[in-house]
């Protein structure tokens, strides 16, 4: 492939060699590399159930070892709110007023979310903001008709020159109205930090955001601090990352070629939440929470749900003490029969690790190098929630290549549903992922993990997209609970569906998990 000058520069400015866009232009024509799914997991094949008892030992657990623990919460807030108000935009463009009412434009659109977003107008947690900006330009707002009130709401809400919630990230956006103030989604981590990501008083908290909004999050940060620290009576260490420029990807089109802007430069795009591994990989604790900017409760309902999360983090102290003492026994090689029979129903009982068929037959040497490197990795522990909807992506025994077979969480678009076997394997599943996540990343010997050595890059996704008119073929990383963790040693836990309240449209603010109680 030949590369102008120019193109090496670009290419260079980005941390990347013309052979690492050579690889992505083979990954991109290649296609997807589907995932092979065995079965489903379910409670007592892969996924764990807790028992109220085992519950309330797991959270004693967790808090007589809490302070001797090195941890931070890790939270992804780089994407923009725009798809958060998706059927709002389309109201703005599509809405013919003076012409038809409110609910004449629902019926003829299928847009039923706009009723329920005007019913409930009033619960939102920015709706007095929205209004005192509305009334700076309409004195009598009050006046007009209830149709015109209502797209005036909406523009004050969207339009760049007024409020402009759509540009900002979710982590900024108005979440919560208390009767003293409305909190962000951003200020809501905090609390959660206070409550579980916490050792003798301090909390750790980073976030992943853009670089366009660093400013606007440090604004916030300094607004909420003091406040913050009194009432959770915790002081805090905030960090912020950026997307790192090496993990941009290209795109081809539909000819195979690179895509490339007007002016002839490559077009470079985020490659997805699997980048953020880098940001991962570069923090110093032992252990990271790993939960979503949107899944967050109001502070009346916090307890219930950061319990789960002590739950899960107790968890993993115990496996990991347990893989630690292991490994420093097979350090030591004065091993016999019953102390690899030991290991081996460890790690296939409790790390749900399905032993090669020719482990048996091996010399105890080469047993003892296998148990050593299936042990000596991070570990995660992950909460999963029982599927009461649609089923999709969640957890999933994965058949590699080599005929291994391994726990995984599988995103819906590295399924091929068009194979029957694979279509029923999913409608079968009980569970999905909520994206709830605690992570051991140190080594029985206190060392951190190169995260980047327990990657499946096979497991990359090929997108569809549109730049400028024109179908391209993206390339987004394996993703970061996907692909990016696929050599990891994983154990699910069954937790309650009111530990997931995320929020993908708007509308979601109006669910009682976001609803303060009067």
């Amino acid at each position: 492939m030949m590369f102008s000058e120019k193109d090496k520069l670009q290419i260079k400015s980005h941390g990347l060699t013309t052979d690492a866009i050579e690889a992505q232009v083979t990954s991109i024509k290649s296609g997807m590399v589907y995932s092979n799914l065995k079965e489903a997991a379910t409670i007592g094949n892969g996924i764990l159930k807790i028992g109220n008892t085992q519950a309330s030992y797991y959270i004693k657990l967790f808090e007589a070892k809490r302070d001797a623990i090195s941890m931070v919460k890790f939270v992804p807030a780089s994407g923009a709110a725009t798809r958060m108000f998706k059927f709002l935009f389309q109201f703005l463009n599509d809405y013919r007023l003076n012409h038809e009412s409110i609910e004449d434009y629902a019926k003829r659109t299928g847009n039923k979310d706009i009723i329920e977003f005007f019913n409930e107008l009033e619960k939102l947690p920015f709706y007095e903001l929205v209004i005192k900006k509305i009334l700076e330009k309409i004195s009598n707002y009050d006046e007009i008709s209830y149709d015109e009130r209502c797209v005036e709401f909406v523009k004050t809400m969207l339009d760049e020159e007024q409020l402009n919630y759509s540009f900002y990230p979710k982590g900024l956006l108005p979440f919560h109205k208390y009767k003293t103030h409305v909190a962000t989604a951003f200020e809501e981590h905090f609390f959660e930090a206070a409550f579980y990501a916490s050792s003798n008083k301090l909390a750790n908290l980073h976030l992943t955001i853009s670089n366009v909004h660093q400013e606007n999050f440090q604004k916030e940060l300094n607004h909420i601090i003091k406040d913050v620290e009194c009432k959770t009576e915790h002081k805090f260490n905030i960090s912020f990352s950026n997307q790192k420029s090496v993990t941009d990807t290209i795109a081809l089109t539909s000819d195979n070629e690179i895509y490339r802007e007007q002016d002839g430069s490559i077009l470079f795009r985020p490659s997805g939440h699997g980048a953020l591994l880098e940001n991962l990989n570069d923090l110093d604790y032992g252990f990271i929470f790993i939960k979503n900017i949107d899944n967050l409760v109001v502070n009346d309902q916090l307890e219930e749900v950061c319990n789960y999360k002590k739950i899960l983090a107790a968890i993993l102290l115990e496996v990991q003490e347990q893989v630690f003492k292991f490994l420093k026994l097979l350090d030591n090689g004065n091993l016999d029969d019953n102390d690899i029979h030991a290991v081996t129903k460890f790690i296939t009982k409790t790390l749900n690790i399905v032993i090669a068929p020719d482990f048996e037959f091996s010399s105890l040497e080469s047993k003892i190098f296998y148990l050593k490197d299936k042990l000596n990795r991070p570990i995660r522990v992950c909460g999963m929630v029982k599927n009461e909807g649609e089923p999709g992506g969640g957890p999933f025994w994965v058949t590699d290549s080599d005929g291994a077979v391994s726990l995984q969480i599988i995103e819906f678009a590295q399924i091929d549903i068009s194979k029957s076997d694979q279509k029923s394997i999913i409608e079968s599943a009980t569970h999905f992922n909520p994206t709830d996540l605690v992570c051991g990343v140190k080594n029985y010997r206190g060392e951190p993990f190169n995260l980047m050595d327990y990657v499946d890059h096979k497991a990359a996704f090929i997108t569809d997209k549109t730049q400028a008119g024109t179908h391209i073929k993206a390339l987004e990383l394996p993703g970061l609970w996907n692909g990016s963790m696929a050599y990891w040693n994983s154990i699910f836990v069954e937790v309650p569906l009111n530990t997931f309240n995320p929020v993908k449209t708007v509308n979601d603010l109006l669910r009682s998990s976001h609803q303060v109680k009067q």
